[in-house]
């Protein structure tokens, strides 16, 4: 068989959590309409039966990264870290590209837009529409929502231009000794006759061993892009075992739905100031035998979940629990539900809001967030209890 490592990039809101998800069948990593929603790096494991006189069975281990944008926080160096770790270890890289947004780039002003152009996008509000985005300056659409998401999470600092950005991520794969496959995603909302100059246009920048067109919400182009990488794979022995989706411990997860939440609930800078830490996790017992024969147990086993949402000011721990404790409610009922989904069991999840001042800046405090680290840690105290 095949099996390899394939480190999955682009610049924020390129979809490529959706394409992992897509990928996998599992909700492996949290999406929203925010830049900068991943922060770690996220293994999602695809295993892929063979196929008579196409490709041999393989297992391809798929490394999401933090989208790739220009470090302006110690929290901003820490997640390109994680970007530059994953190419340390790689058979093949994939360069994803949101197709409907480098449309737009001409309505934007910005430079690398597509001569001609329509900027309207497939099946989203027409000219004029407040929802499209494009009435404003430099408005960004995301093409998922059909929400403006060119608000900086840095209010004070000018963002970036999309070629600038874009220069940036072409920068990390000069002088990579893999192939590197070139993704164009969230095709079902652009015109397919703008396809082709937009992929002249990308193929200038670099010189991709595949261009790859896909749409992960309509799955369009994913059997192909499966078959493509088996292909460049070397031949090997699996990493993870047949049965496993991805390599995060579920304490790991659990904190994810529950900053999805946040980033989902608030608005504003809040949800790039909070973090989510899990206190406690008691997992549950599994449930007793039935009595008789055939007859289900009269309820699901409970889990126990205490978590700590850390922010910066007083002012975002205001807003995040609302008045009357209104919006931890929300976020903790919303959680919930994500988690029972993911665990199969009923959850008792108790939340509370932590100021911690500057955390982003803090290489410390960021540190800990790292599931890796907080798993040693955890390793640590089980092996000094008596």
């Amino acid at each position: 068989m095949k099996s390899g490592f394939v480190a999955i990039l682009g610049r924020p809101n390129a979809g490529k959590s959706t394409l992992l998800n897509a990928l996998t069948g599992e909700k492996v990593a949290i999406v929203t309409p925010k830049p900068q929603t991943t922060r770690n790096r996220i293994a999602g494991v695809v295993e892929v039966p063979a196929r008579k006189r196409v490709h041999p069975a393989a297992q391809i281990v798929f490394v999401d990264t933090p989208g790739v944008h220009k470090p302006a926080s110690q929290l901003d160096r820490r997640m390109l870290q994680e970007v530059h770790e994953a190419l340390e270890t790689r058979d093949l890289v994939l360069v994803l590209i949101d197709a409907s947004r480098r449309v737009q780039l001409e309505a934007a002003g910005e430079p690398g837009g597509i001569p001609g152009a329509e900027v309207n996008l497939v099946g989203a509000p027409g000219p004029g529409s407040p929802r499209t985005g494009l009435g404003l300056k430099g408005g960004v659409l995301d093409s998922e929502t059909c929400e403006d998401t060119s608000q900086s999470p840095h209010p004070a600092r000018k963002p970036s231009s999309w070629a600038s950005e874009e220069e940036f991520l072409f920068g990390l794969i000069r002088g990579l000794d893999c192939p590197v496959f070139l993704v164009l995603t969230k095709i079902d909302l652009v015109a397919k006759d703008l396809l082709l100059p937009l992929i002249e246009t990308l193929t200038k920048e670099f010189n991709f061993a595949e261009v790859i067109p896909v749409s992960a919400r309509k799955r369009d182009g994913l059997d192909l892009l499966l078959r493509k990488i088996v292909n460049v794979l070397p031949t090997g022995e699996r990493y993870y075992p047949k049965d496993q989706y991805t390599d995060q411990p579920m304490r790991f997860m659990v904190a994810e739905l529950i900053r999805e939440r946040i980033l989902v609930e608030t608005g504003e800078e809040v949800p790039y100031a909070a973090a989510v830490v899990i206190e406690q996790y008691e997992e549950a017992e599994p449930p007793a035998p039935p009595r008789k024969k055939g007859q289900a147990p009269a309820r699901l086993p409970l889990t126990r979940i205490a978590a700590a949402i850390y922010c910066e000011r007083e002012g975002q721990k205001a807003i995040l629990i609302g008045k009357g404790g209104a919006k931890l409610k929300e976020i903790g009922t919303g959680a919930r539900k994500q988690i029972e989904s993911l665990l199969g069991t009923r959850v008792y999840l108790e939340l509370h809001v932590i100021v911690e001042p500057g955390w982003r800046e803090s290489r410390a405090f960021i540190d800990s967030l790292d599931w890796r680290n907080q798993l040693e840690k955890i390793a640590g105290k089980q092996g000094n209890e008596p």
